[in-house]
């Protein structure tokens, strides 16, 4: 092999290096994303008082 043809094999290896480091990073940032939405989605206090917002709030008693 030539000089030049090993230049281009190691530009075309750091490129497909670099994209899979990129893919990676916007994945990660996805996960990252989805997980706090998920963990917020399932706070139980808050989605309790979203859907039943008055419950809890009066004790009714009989003596």
């Amino acid at each position: 092999m030539d000089i030049a043809a090993l230049s281009m094999n190691l530009a075309q290896t750091n490129l497909l290096s670099d994209v899979g480091t990129a893919v990676l990073s916007k994945s990660l940032e996805q996960a990252q994303s989805t997980g706090s939405a998920i963990t917020e989605m399932l706070d139980a206090s808050a989605m309790e008082r979203s859907v039943y917002p008055d419950l809890g709030s009066n004790i009714d008693i009989m003596v």
